[in-house]
């Protein structure tokens, strides 16, 4: 390809790539789905805690994985097309760069969890983007982060992953449990499971006539309580009902009904009954769902209610 092909492809690529961002744009407004907007990195380390980072060597990355940038989060979108004009002249000498024998250099980025923050390389991410390439080569520095990230993260889920964060750092429950994925689809649920631990380890030390250490608490309501409500709901797949929502938000909820239940039925209630009982009173019907908000709402004003 000549140079001059090149130069005059470049900038109709430009052009392209900058109508897509566009129309993109407008489809956020329309309601329709888009890709959405880059994270700053120096946001997330804000909120979530990185415990640490090593150099993870040259590797082959997914770009639909890269949903981040250190500085630039304000001059691409999520899809990596330039919303900014004044990135003409870089861009097309990348697009050119990319055409030529010499290529261009491995980009820099941070690994979090199951996604990556471009350091160095904006511009490379996005003619690779453009030109249709499903993966690009990066130098890769991952940061030791408890909260899990994941390619459909969004800037407004932050503030979910921030509690969440701030539950672990509080509970120890990443290190006690390695396994354990507690996430809301709500803020402010997590101050409840504190209450569900600490009511908890109180009944438990009443009934072993001990005092029980605030580790093996936490433990023992996660293996005895959370995780048997959980098992439940997957084993009669409420989640299905319940679009949106996560197997926690259903956990909080299922508790809460086997409360009201018990105390109309005057008799102690299977948890595995209140979930059902649940699931069929408030899934997938207009009004329940409407009911459901309210309770949602009223739930994450309040506490526990009794030990779980």
């Amino acid at each position: 390809m000549s140079e001059l092909v090149t130069r005059v492809n470049s900038e109709k690529s430009f052009t392209k790539a900058r109508r897509r961002a566009f129309f993109q744009r407008i489809l956020g407004f329309l309601g329709k789905e888009e890709p959405g907007e880059l994270l700053s990195f120096d946001e997330v380390r804000h909120k979530l805690p990185i415990r640490g980072q090593h150099y993870a060597g040259v590797q082959v990355i997914p770009i639909d994985r890269i949903v981040g940038s250190v500085g630039r989060y304000h001059d691409f979108n999520r899809a990596f097309m330039p919303l900014n004009p004044s990135l003409r002249e870089r861009w097309r000498r990348i697009y050119t760069a990319a055409h030529s024998q010499e290529g261009f250099p491995p980009i820099e980025v941070y690994q979090i969890g199951e996604v990556y923050f471009v350091r160095d390389g904006h511009h490379r991410v996005s003619v690779l983007k453009a030109l249709g390439a499903t993966h690009v080569e990066a130098q890769v520095i991952v940061c030791d982060c408890p909260v899990p990230l994941s390619p459909d993260v969004q800037p407004d889920e932050l503030r979910l992953k921030e509690e969440y964060a701030i539950f672990l750092e509080r509970t120890g429950l990443d290190r006690i449990r390695p396994d354990q994925r507690i996430e809301f689809s709500i803020p402010g649920q997590y101050i409840k499971l504190e209450e569900h631990i600490a009511v908890h380890r109180y009944f438990l030390g009443l009934r072993e006539k001990r005092e029980i250490p605030y580790e093996e608490a936490v433990a023992h309501w996660y293996d005895e309580v959370y995780m048997p409500i959980v098992r439940i709901i997957r084993e009669e797949n409420i989640l299905e009902k319940f679009p949106g929502r996560t197997e926690a938000d259903l956990y909080l909820w299922i508790v809460e009904h086997h409360y009201f239940l018990r105390e109309a039925y005057g008799r102690e209630v299977p948890f595995e009954e209140a979930a059902i009982h649940f699931a069929e009173n408030y899934g997938h019907r207009p009004f329940f769902r409407r009911l459901l908000d309210e309770l949602m709402d009223t739930f994450s004003r309040g506490g526990s209610r009794d030990e779980t």
